[in-house]
Parts: C-alpha cells; sequence; structure tokens
C-alpha cells in the first residue's frame, strides 16, 4: 500500500481526501466505467432500500434515486459530501440522504440494506476486507452486494510494478491510500464476508506510455470473456446467503 504523508491516522486520510474531492466536480452523468459497470448488472432498485459508501460527490447515488431506490449514501469525506448533498437538493432528489462515515465501521444496523454499492472505495482504506466484510454485515439475507475496484493483474499492474522497482509511488490520480487489488484478492475478500458470488465482470484495457495518458484498447474489451480477469475497472456481484 502506497500512503501519501499523513494518510496513516484517520484525521490525516480524512483531510488528504478532502483536498482530493475539493479540485473536483460532481460526476452528475454517472458515466465512469465502473458506475457502467454496476448499472450494466443492477437488479430494479425501485423501492428498494440502497445505501452506497464511498459515494464521493454523489452522482451515481443521484443516479440510483432517480431509479427509484430509497438510497442513503456515504463518504468518509466531509468535502465530498457537502458537494453531494448540495447537487442532491438542487435535483429536487428530497429522499437521498448523504452522510459522513467509514466504510470500515458502517453506522447502521446488520441487515438494514437490500442493496449495497461500493465503487472505487475499498483501496482507498486501510483494511480492505474489513470494510468488504462491513458491505456484508449490513445486507438483508438475499441482499446484494455490487463491489467495484481496480484490478491490477493486466498491463496497469505491470506499471503499477515498473513504478514500484524505479522507487516512485504509485497513486490513483492522487488519492491518498492506494491498496493494491486483484480481482481474484477482491472474490476472496467477498467470500470470506458470507457472501455468494453471482457475476465476475470487467471492462478497460490500457496500454501504459510513460510521459503520456494510458493509450486504451478497446477491441480487447470485444475479446474473449477471459479478458474481464485482466481488465482495469472490475465488478464482483454477490449475494447474501438467506
Amino acid at each position: 500500500m502506497t500512503r501519501a504523508p499523513g494518510s496513516g491516522d484517520p484525521a490525516g486520510a480524512r483531510a488528504g481526501y478532502d483536498a482530493w474531492h475539493a479540485t473536483l466536480d460532481v460526476d452528475g452523468e454517472a458515466a465512469a466505467p465502473w458506475h457502467l459497470l454496476v448499472q450494466k448488472h443492477l437488479a430494479p432498485v425501485a423501492g428498494r432500500r440502497v445505501i452506497e459508501i464511498g459515494c464521493g460527490r454523489g452522482g451515481f447515488s443521484a443516479w440510483l434515486a432517480r431509479q427509484g431506490a430509497d438510497v442513503v449514501a456515504i463518504d468518509f469525506s466531509r468535502v465530498a459530501i457537502g458537494k453531494a448533498a448540495a447537487f442532491g437538493r438542487q435535483a429536487g432528489l428530497a429522499p437521498l440522504c448523504f452522510a459522513v462515515g467509514d466504510i470500515q465501521a458502517i453506522p447502521h444496523r446488520a441487515g438494514a440494506f437490500d442493496v449495497a454499492v461500493s465503487c472505487e472505495t475499498v483501496e482507498h482504506v486501510s483494511d480492505p476486507a474489513r470494510a468488504v466484510r462491513e458491505l456484508a454485515r449490513v445486507l438483508r439475507p438475499g441482499g446484494r452486494l455490487y463491489l467495484t475496484t481496480p484490478n491490477y493483474l493486466g498491463m496497469m499492474g505491470l506499471f503499477r510494478l515498473y513504478r514500484r522497482l524505479t522507487g516512485r509511488p504509485y497513486t490513483e490520480v492522487g488519492q491518498p491510500i492506494n491498496n493494491l487489488t486483484l480481482l481474484p484478492r477482491t472474490c476472496g475478500w467477498v467470500r470470506r464476508a458470507g457472501l455468494r458470488i453471482v457475476a465476475v465482470a470487467g471492462v478497460g484495457h490500457y496500454l501504459p506510455v510513460p510521459g503520456r495518458p494510458p493509450v486504451t484498447l478497446p477491441a480487447l474489451d470485444r475479446g474473449p470473456r477471459v479478458l474481464r480477469w485482466l481488465a482495469l475497472h472490475s465488478l464482483v456481484v454477490a449475494e447474501k446467503p438467506r
């Protein structure tokens, strides 16, 4: 795991994420690759109680609310929640509830939600396995988890290793905590949390180029299904046993 200075303690990590979110706009279109993955696999959520934790600036929580879900949206960053709440009010999404909280200690009772969504979050906390256990805890029996993480089994993983070997820390667009996540590892966290995996998906193949943004290789997304295990953006859908 790579840490920015001060990110080893909760206060330092929060300050880092507050500073990071302060530079970014609300993702109102909810069109990031991980959001599109969830949208593609999400069962109908109208009338369901949904928690999105690691909601960031609230764009995908707003999308969920527009599908008719009763949404509780939580993020560790107060700045992110401030932006998300303002966006929700502006959009007229009154049932959408935003709050500050920690995915490693979710402030809700066991079995409180029909659906849990966490996009690109567990790789940015000190104990990802604990975060997944918390997501499982707040699901009711029969409830579903939609969990996205980066998957460094492909070329971006080799680039991450290259940076480590050359003494340069790797961060995901400057975030304070950057755990190494691999799709099989993520699946292991989910299974050990007591959930049954019902689907695995992945998109996004990139060729790293020094000094430039990575080159996207969309043809690989249309290739054999086995390539999903090498895609950078991964989704695990899991169900809590009844």
